[in-house]
């Protein structure tokens, strides 16, 4: 049997569309509350008005660095994050400079993740790389787990969302195979059922991104 934390705390609940209102946003924080989720991951612009909608709630605020693209200088993304932990936000979705990897100035995007992490640990943030496999080869996701090997991230993350794929199964099988036990793996894209997220559990994956809360959770709650 599922218990119903056992996926609940496993979702990062996305509001992250360029359109969303303000009011959506607040009904959407609504929604990560009312299912009790692990955070809701808002744009970096919405997270002070997230953590207003959250304080107490059990329910953690996320946002996201240098996304979609990854293409950020290193200091813009380092400010970025700086302002989003000053702002509320406990946990980071970085995307790592895509790029860069593949013209394999692999100290460029070391250094990338690696000064936002440090920054975000000292503030006792946590921070996911977001690989964007959907544009990678196998090589490129094992190199992106060595980089983060290195750095100590928290979590490696599949794909923006934005991207031209999501979760798919080779890929997690890839990072949890080349990343360090320690480094959690979540999944993003296309996770729109209980199913799916259970597939999801049974990979590694501790968390994953969704915006179809309400439908994978509605049997189980």
């Amino acid at each position: 049997m599922i218990a119903y934390d056992d996926i609940a705390k496993m979702i990062d609940h996305s509001l992250l569309r360029p359109s969303l209102s303000d009011d959506e946003v607040i009904e959407g924080c609504k929604t990560a509350m009312e299912y009790n989720v692990a955070t809701a991951c808002v744009r970096p612009s919405d997270v002070r008005l997230a953590k207003r909608m959250l304080v107490e709630s059990g329910v953690f605020v996320s946002t996201v660095i240098g996304f979609p693209h990854g293409a950020a200088t290193t200091h813009i993304k380092f400010e970025e994050a700086k302002q989003a932990i000053q702002d509320g936000a406990v946990e980071l979705d970085l995307v790592q400079h895509i790029g860069k990897l593949k013209s394999r100035d692999y100290d460029y995007v070391k250094n990338d993740i690696e000064i936002v992490t440090c920054y975000a640990h000292s503030q006792n943030a946590k921070v996911k790389v977001i690989f964007e496999n959907c544009y990678l080869t196998e090589e490129e996701i094992i190199k992106s787990c060595e980089i983060c090997n290195i750095i100590g991230v928290d979590w490696v993350k599949t794909s923006t969302g934005y991207g031209t794929g999501g979760a798919e199964t080779r890929h997690i099988q890839i990072m949890r195979n080349y990343c360090n036990p320690g480094i959690q793996i979540k999944a993003a894209g296309g996770i729109r059922t209980l199913e799916r997220a259970i597939e999801m559990k049974k990979l590694g994956c501790t968390r994953i991104g969704a915006t179809a809360t309400a439908d994978i959770l509605d049997d189980l709650k």
